[in-house]
This record gives structure tokens, C-alpha cells and sequence, in this order.
């Protein structure tokens, strides 16, 4: 977890406050991009008396898509919704599917770290146009072989859309594929990831061994129970449910049983994030940022979280320490990138403080 980054450097630093999840006073110092314990000569001292928090995660989000799903293929624009990101204290991105390269951002050490899923995979015309790679069923393992090579060791797949045979939501694979598309995902070293907001698709996906669901909607008791024994995570992207009544709205003259759905998943959604917390099912933030979310909203779902019944640090762990462990990032401890943020404010007391960051430091240096 302390593998060599070129863009780590920076002045020598001196932070001193409460660190986080530990609850213990400390002081620490940056030298060389990284941090330690052992006090550093002549260092700066730019934050005293503050709480301080590993960077902050947003764990479903798409830089490279905007507005009404267009794809941003400018760099400022992928700037732009990267330093969205940074500014709300979000200084690692899991990308779950976009359409275009966002490979020049790392060279940007100014702008969060990403972890990509490369593209999304999707069934032919059942996704959203020009955002998914589409294809038939015949052609899923090798492409998800192709996604597995192109990511940071995600692939993402589109588990269900509205299927307009049926008028509803409907699954995208034959389980037998399921099986075999995970297990070269796996083989490729990549984790596999699926969108799903309805339950049907969901049993053959836990069954064939996905390693997370995004929104996951629609998932039931019995489905919670198979994916704590299992460890399949999810990540409930509240701040994009809260879309689903005007989902609804936008399809019932052409799909009322869709539209029917939809505003069932919405009624529920908040007691199945609870259900899948308490059976012991690992809950990360994401937002879901891209297209019709705003970046930099990552305090709006740690809030959504703990409203649907996790505790204030459990929800706040969801998008800090526990998510960067996930995602194999390492959190404030010896020899770790200096990758903090620093509140005037206990945020498992308040979670609003998250909205207020001080100072945010990254890569060692103060941006």
C-alpha cells in the first residue's frame, strides 16, 4: 500500500489535531509526500487543534459523463468534475463505467486518485445510449476479459434495465455466463461490479460470486443474508434513488409496470441499506456522480446513510477509512501517502461538517 507514486513531494508539513477513526490526539508530519510519527525539523506547521480524516471516497461515481449522459471528452471538463470531487475533501474515485479515457488525469497531482472499472458492459440497446459497450450474451467473457485489462481491477456490468418486451425491469445475463464471466474477471485479478436496481437479476449474480452491487434496490432478505456470508458489498448510491419517483414519472404512459417498480424500489430503499447493514454486509458511499448527479456530493450520501439507519461513524467510515481499505488504499498511518482532510469539528458528531473541510492535503502537499 506504500508502492512508489511519482507524484508524491511537497515542503516538509506539521498537522496536529484528533485523527480518525483512532479518536486520539497526535501529531504528524509529511515529509517526502509521505507521513510519520517522527518529528521532521523545520516543518511547516499548517493545521493545529482540527479532527483529521483520511480522505474522504466517493465509491460510485463517472468522471467523463455529464449532463443528460453526454461524454465529456475535453480535459477541463474532466478537471472540472475531478476538482469537484477534491474540494468536497474526496481524494479517491472508484469510477464504475465510463465511456471515455480519463487516463491524462493522472497525470494531474493536483486531482483525486481513480480507480476505474473501465466501461460498462450491457446488453444490446438495454442501457443507456453511447455509455456501454453492447453486446449479446455470446460475446460477455471476452469483453469482460477486455474491461478487466482496461481497469483498475473493476469490471461493470449492467445487471438489469427496462426490458420493453415485458414493460420492466429485467435481467441482462443467463446465469450460466454470470458463472463464467466473474471467474475470468477473477482470473484476470479484477473484481466484478453490477448495476442492478430490480431483484431478479440479483440471486444469479451473488450466486455466480460478484464481489459488489451498486444501489442494489432491490435486494431481499434472503439475498442480504447470502452476500454478508459471502462479503459482497454494496453501495446503495442514495443521492441517485432519490431519482427514482421521477424515473417513474418520466416511463408510465409507455411502461406503467415499470413505473410501478420503480416507485416500489424508491419506498424501500432506505429499510434495505438498513437490512443489509445489520445482516453484516459491507455499506460504502457512492454517489453515482455523473450525468444527472453533481459531483462533490459525498456528504449528501453519508447524511442519506445514516438517515437509512447506519450509525454516524459507521456511515462516515462508508466513505473514508473503511472504503480505502476496500479499495486497497491505505488510510493516516506510517509511511502512507499524506492523503488527509481536516474539519473544525468532531464530523462523527455532526456529519454536516463534512461540508466544511479547512485543509485538504494530498499527495503531501496542501491544495
Amino acid at each position: 500500500m506504500t508502492a512508489p507514486d511519482l507524484h508524491l513531494s511537497g515542503p516538509d508539513l506539521h498537522l496536529s489535531g484528533v485523527v480518525l477513526p483512532e479518536g486520539e490526539h497526535r501529531d504528524l508530519w509529511v515529509r517526502g509526500g509521505r507521513l510519520t510519527s517522527e518529528p521532521v525539523p523545520g516543518a511547516e506547521t499548517v493545521s493545529r487543534g482540527g479532527w483529521l480524516l483520511p480522505g474522504l471516497v466517493d465509491a460510485h461515481c463517472h468522471v467523463g459523463i455529464g449532463r443528460g449522459g453526454v461524454s465529456v471528452e475535453d480535459l477541463a471538463g474532466l478537471r472540472e468534475q475531478a476538482l469537484a470531487e477534491r474540494d468536497a475533501g474526496v481524494l479517491a474515485l472508484r469510477d464504475c463505467g465510463s465511456p471515455v479515457d480519463t487516463r491524462a488525469l493522472d497525470d494531474e497531482p493536483d486531482l483525486p486518485r481513480i480507480v476505474r472499472a473501465g466501461r460498462h458492459i450491457a446488453r444490446t440497446r438495454r442501457y443507456l445510449p453511447g455509455l456501454a459497450v453492447e453486446l449479446e450474451p455470446a460475446d460477455l467473457v471476452a469483453e469482460v476479459r477486455v474491461q478487466a485489462r482496461r481497469g483498475d481491477g473493476w469490471v461493470k456490468l449492467v445487471g438489469d434495465w427496462i426490458d420493453r418486451s415485458v414493460g420492466d425491469l429485467a435481467p441482462e445475463w443467463p446465469a450460466d455466463l454470470l458463472d463464467e464471466a466473474i471467474a475470468a474477471a477473477h482470473e484476470e485479478g479484477a473484481r466484478v461490479t453490477a448495476h442492478t436496481f430490480g431483484t431478479d437479476a440479483l440471486p444469479d449474480l451473488v450466486r455466480a460470486g460478484i464481489d459488489c452491487i451498486e444501489h442494489g434496490t432491490g435486494l431481499t432478505e434472503d439475498l442480504v443474508g447470502e452476500m454478508a456470508a459471502r462479503g459482497t458489498a454494496v453501495v446503495p448510491t442514495l443521492v441517485n434513488v432519490e431519482n427514482f419517483p421521477g424515473f417513474a414519472a418520466a416511463g408510465e404512459a409507455r411502461f406503467p409496470t415499470y413505473a410501478s417498480t420503480m416507485r416500489r424500489l424508491y419506498a424501500q430503499s432506505g429499510a434495505v441499506v438498513r437490512a443489509a447493514y445489520e445482516a453484516g454486509v459491507p455499506v460504502f458511499a457512492g454517489t453515482d456522480a455523473g450525468g444527472g448527479i453533481e459531483h462533490g456530493r459525498i456528504a449528501d450520501e453519508v447524511r442519506a446513510l445514516c438517515q437509512a439507519g447506519l450509525p454516524a461513524e459507521v456511515a462516515l467510515a462508508a466513505a473514508s477509512w473503511s472504503a480505502r481499505t476496500w479499495l486497497g488504499l491505505p488510510g493516516i498511518e506510517e509511511g502512507a501517502p499524506a492523503d488527509l482532510v481536516v474539519y473544525d469539528a468532531d464530523p462523527r458528531a455532526d456529519l454536516d461538517t463534512l461540508t466544511r473541510p479547512v485543509l485538504t492535503v494530498l499527495r503531501g502537499r496542501v491544495v
